[in-house]
């Protein structure tokens, strides 16, 4: 029998399952910007997850609901999409994907492959900024460093005059 014009891989698995597979490895995909699956499983999800970054690209409603009907994990990962790996590719005109080979799993043999996203590097960049953004107000106001050292002053007031009481109620017994 002939191979020609079948498209796609079966992985073993009747076809309902075989899109929830996709469709939780792609949310996966998303939320943790790089999975380890299999060989087939990777090449499969490839042009499943560079169609989704496409559509982010332009933040609609249409696409957006488009999108939600295929991912799995709707909040997280529909939110990330178009929020941050949308605006990330924009400048880009696909290949969004990587897939490194990682040798063969050690109990059946199986290729395995890492998958990632690019340019990712970015968005850590990004979170970080934003962290300390979120950190360094705290330290710019001079009332709570100088509330913060009195208090620690009372404190240790406190935990000496304890310390004292404690003593003196060993001497009385």
């Amino acid at each position: 029998m002939h191979r020609h014009q079948y498209k796609g891989r079966k992985l073993g698995r009747k076809t309902a399952p075989r899109k929830a597979l996709f469709r939780n490895l792609s949310s996966q995909l998303i939320l943790h910007e790089s999975i380890t699956t299999t060989l087939p499983k990777a090449k499969e999800i490839r042009p499943i997850i560079e169609k989704l970054i496409t559509r982010a690209k332009n933040d609609t409603v249409a696409n957006r609901r488009i999108v939600a009907k295929f991912l799995s994990n709707k909040d997280k990962a529909l939110e990330k999409l178009f929020v941050e790996l949308g605006p990330l590719y924009k400048e880009r005109n696909g290949g969004y994907t990587r897939i490194v080979k990682m040798g063969n799993r050690a109990g059946d043999n199986a290729e395995m492959a890492q998958i990632q996203l690019l340019d990712t590097e970015k968005l850590t960049r990004v979170e970080l900024e934003k962290k300390k953004e979120k950190s360094t107000p705290k330290e710019k106001i001079g009332i709570k460093k100088e509330a913060t050292s009195e208090s620690v002053k009372r404190s240790s007031q406190k935990s000496k005059k304890s310390k004292v009481n404690s003593r003196v109620k060993k001497a009385e017994k």
